[in-house]
């Protein structure tokens, strides 16, 4: 059985120029192959960056009859000399001396093809996403996002929390939520009058997977200050779009002595903060989605370096968007949720900045948002950015105790269920404020991406859990 060696040299430090021409080894999956009887030119990734490295394989390589049997998605190990390459379009090359081979990969069941694979096709073979130049890509600028995210806050003084994926309240007030239970469901515990024994199920009440960690971020600000939560959430919302997922992640800072104004102008840092980190660290990997998707995200990027967010309360917008003469397929009026088209016009053709909407109309939003003295709308903000729409969601938080257990009766929530949540607004009330960042729409953003299924690994959506 073949063993790997320590001492492995990453393809990705040869095309960043930190490995002079010497012997070195590397291992990873063959992408293309293309032979004589006096050479075989192969094309090796390691999977650590987009650009392959083309090895030089002589026939006279004591098994270059099993070099030959080599196809792609083969892994192999090679030594040899790394050189300067006087072919074009390459700094270096690799001239093997021997070359040991892992596995191979039969070329007739073999789920990656070298012609044009749907997105389609790919999602429903999600295990092997990853072996394409497209999601290797992909994967790799959400993994440098998230870097970015968790060392933004760092450096802003946050505390990174976690909070609980199994939870008894429903933080958004939608009831689309996945129910957790250790019942036998051929035989469930009912109650005399034939509803559910929910005092027999292991948490002896009802209880479901989180759709946001907010509520519990909010407890723990109260006594840290500036909080951070950045993990998995999950929704029930029986929706196909290609926005949707039922298991996505979620980055939500919450912050103490904070209003709305705080509330915009952390989220407007952020992502400027995460968008630097991507230009200067992620080049190729950009190049890839731009060529994949022919839609060059780096302008609007450099669009969130370089041009200010502008800021417009809801009724401004409704109102710009009512004068603009432009037909949109949703209607529109004062109290309408705003669509993906209603936002893209807004920061795409109107303003052409990225765009904060602010102060929507209550009834809208969730019970947790700080009313305004108005009555009819909430401090509540919307970041849109030119190529997606929505990517962040935040609000300034009610820390009026009244309001708050008005509006959660306007909205169906049982405050006495959640007097653990009520209570903050009784022991040492601050104003405070966080938003909701999906991380996988910021990815969508970032690479030019048009489904949500294509920027996480494993997509959750109705009717596939599969992996």
């Amino acid at each position: 059985m073949a063993t790997l060696l320590s001492g492995l040299t990453q393809i990705s430090e040869i095309h960043a120029d930190n490995i002079s021409p010497s012997t070195i080894v590397i291992a990873g999956w063959v992408r293309t192959k293309r032979g004589s009887k006096k050479f075989s030119f192969l094309e090796i990734n390691d999977g650590t960056c987009a650009k392959s490295l083309q090895v030089i394989v002589d026939a006279n390589l004591p098994n270059y009859a099993e070099v030959e049997k080599l196809t792609t998605g083969c892994s192999l190990k090679i030594e040899g000399n790394l050189v300067l390459s006087p072919g074009k379009g390459q700094k270096y090359e690799m001239q093997a001396s021997s070359i040991e081979v892992f596995g191979f990969a039969d070329p007739e069941t073999f789920p990656l093809q070298k012609k044009e694979m749907t997105l389609e096709y790919l999602r429903e073979n999600a295990h092997m996403r990853a072996r394409t130049s497209t999601f290797s890509s992909i994967f790799r600028i959400r993994s440098r996002v998230s870097f970015a995210i968790h060392r933004f806050f760092v450096e802003k003084g946050f505390c990174y929390v976690h909070t609980p994926l199994l939870t008894t309240a429903d933080g958004e007030g939608a009831g689309e939520s996945f129910k957790v239970t250790n019942f036998d469901l051929a035989n469930v515990p009912k109650t005399k009058d034939g509803k559910v024994d929910f005092e027999k199920d292991f948490f002896s009440e009802p209880s479901m997977l989180c759709v946001t960690g907010q509520l519990e971020g909010e407890l723990l600000t109260m006594g840290m200050n500036k909080v951070y939560t950045f993990g998995p959430t999950f929704r029930a919302e029986n929706s196909n779009t290609s926005r949707h997922l039922a298991e996505f992640w979620m980055v939500e800072p919450e912050v103490a002595f904070a209003d709305i104004e705080d509330n915009m102008n952390l989220a407007q840092d952020m992502i400027r903060y995460v968008v630097s980190d991507i230009l200067e660290n992620c080049h190729d990997d950009i190049d890839v989605c731009i060529q994949k998707n022919q839609i060059d995200t780096r302008q609007y990027l450099r669009m969130a370096l370089e041009n200010p967010f502008i800021r417009v309360s809801y009724t401004e917008a409704i109102d710009i968007l009512k004068k603009c003469g432009k037909e949109f397929e949703n209607p529109l009026f004062w109290g309408c949720d705003l669509k993906s088209e209603h936002e893209r016009y807004l920061c795409e053709e109107h303003f052409k900045s990225p765009t904060i909407v602010y102060d929507y109309p209550e009834e809208q939003k969730a019970f947790y948002m700080y009313l305004n003295d108005d009555g009819k709308t909430v401090r509540a903000m919307d970041v849109l950015m030119p190529g997606i729409g929505e990517v962040v969601g935040g609000s300034q938080r009610e820390d009026r105790e009244d309001i708050l257990k008005k509006r959660m009766k306007l909205k169906g929530i049982d405050a006495e269920h959640m007097d653990w949540y009520v209570s903050l607004r009784r022991f040492g009330s601050v104003p405070h404020a966080g938003f909701g960042l999906g991380l996988e729409r910021l990815i969508m953003w970032i690479t030019g991406m048009g489904n949500i299924r294509d920027v996480i690994p494993f997509p959750r959506t109705p009717g596939n859990c599969k992996f």
